[in-house]
């Protein structure tokens, strides 16, 4: 009987008969988790988004005619009586780029099932990401309190400028700050042991999915952004 069974598995039924034993039989093509497929779509969703808004600052960048602020210059940091260009950025990229790989390790241990080491690397991953989005703000604050940067008003050149930085920033950050606290529910729920419990430690590769794609983001914007 289980032969026979077998048999027929392998061997499915043809013609309209097969076709509605595969349809009822609940099929799945791609041996992917749900949760995984719907974080691929999302970030390809996310990846539409900011390409538009990338497409877009490059378009006005090219076709303005008023002079283009220049990057090493106003986001210059004033250290030791000088002022060292993209000091600031360069700091926010490398953090950026850390918490790609502590980020990397929790996935690691997380399918290793070690819940301390788990927990302690997202944790150190959404620390990094709180860092980096503290020295956005700072960045931020100097623009617009001491620079007096607005969207629509930029006393260093083309008033796009203002408009295409904190959109386009302003995005990427947002985006920084929920991964923030996703990365953190998780690692509580490492800690607790709900994904020893659950079977799987699926949702901190998800996780991770997500914070390495706000980390790829981010290089693009400071390729485009701050060195053009």
């Amino acid at each position: 009987m289980a032969q026979d069974a077998l048999v027929t598995s392998q061997h499915p039924s043809e013609g309209l008969d097969g076709v509605t034993a595969d349809w009822s039989g609940d099929k799945q093509v791609f041996p992917v988790p749900w949760g995984k497929a719907m974080m691929w779509i999302f970030l390809l969703s996310d990846t539409f988004i900011f390409s538009c808004f990338l497409t877009s600052y490059m378009n006005v960048r090219i076709s303005t005619t008023a002079t283009w602020p220049n990057p090493s210059k106003v986001f210059a940091l004033h250290v030791g009586g000088q002022d060292i260009p993209l000091l600031l950025i360069a700091i926010m990229t490398m953090v950026l780029i850390t918490s790609s790989g502590t980020m990397a390790m929790a996935v690691n241990y997380g399918y290793r099932r070690n819940r301390a080491k788990t927990t302690a690397l997202m944790l150190a991953t959404a620390a990094l990401g709180a860092t980096f989005v503290s020295m956005q703000a700072f960045e931020w604050t100097k623009l617009i309190v001491h620079e007096g940067v607005r969207p629509w008003h930029n006393p260093m050149g083309a008033a796009q400028f203002g408009s295409s930085f904190f959109m386009i920033t302003g995005f990427h950050g947002l985006h920084v700050s929920a991964g923030v606290i996703y990365l953190s529910v998780v690692a509580r729920r490492v800690w607790t042991g709900f994904y020893d419990r659950k079977g799987t430690y699926e949702t901190v590769e998800v996780a991770g999915l997500y914070w390495h794609f706000v980390d790829l983001v981010w290089v693009f914007i400071f390729a485009l952004f701050y060195l053009w």
